[in-house]
């Protein structure tokens, strides 16, 4: 199989999961797109790796993590200078989203940027806590803590008053 034809069906296989999972670490649907579709460019430009892989999905998906963890830096500078009056932010909107989605995505965001992802790959991705260890390049109970203070701190922003009414648990996306 030619590596363009292996893509094509990858793109087909894999794309939609790892959109939501990137979604469930940016909070923004866009973003999360632009990661998964960089992940396929560069798969485009060099497929030996991709090709090579075990499991051609976990390495998308680390690509695509990579990706979204650069879009979070360059984000996170721009927050800082939305902070500072110099740029004004755009109003948020996604547009197909469910009241539970969209109050999950915004608990996801409180949490730091390490939780967030221990819980996205475990939660979303359904990813053994092993192999979300093996992704972040940490230890398992690394990643079992994290879950926990990010399952407890997803529990008290979700029960807030102030959260949507609709979204009370955790949720797969």
């Amino acid at each position: 199989m030619s590596a363009a034809e292996a893509v094509r069906r990858a793109y087909e296989a894999y794309y939609r999961r790892l959109v939501v999972q990137v979604f469930g670490l940016t909070g923004d649907i866009a973003e999360a797109q632009d990661a998964v579709q960089e992940a396929f460019a560069r798969v485009l430009v060099r497929p030996a790796g991709f090709l090579a892989a075990a499991d051609p999905e976990t390495w998308l998906r680390t690509v695509a993590l990579n990706v979204a963890r650069t879009q979070f830096r360059r984000r996170w500078v721009f927050d800082r200078l939305v902070h500072t009056g110099r740029v004004r932010p755009a109003p948020e909107s996604v547009p197909g989203m469910t009241p539970d989605r969209l109050a999950l995505v915004a608990a996801l965001r409180t949490l730091p940027r390490s939780t967030r992802e221990a819980v996205v790959l475990h939660h979303m991705a359904d990813l053994p806590v092993d192999q979300v260890a093996a992704i972040m390049g940490v230890p398992v109970g690394t990643v079992k803590a994290r879950l926990s203070r990010g399952r407890a701190a997803l529990g008290r922003y979700l029960s807030a008053d102030d959260a949507p009414s609709a979204s009370k648990e955790v949720r797969h996306v």
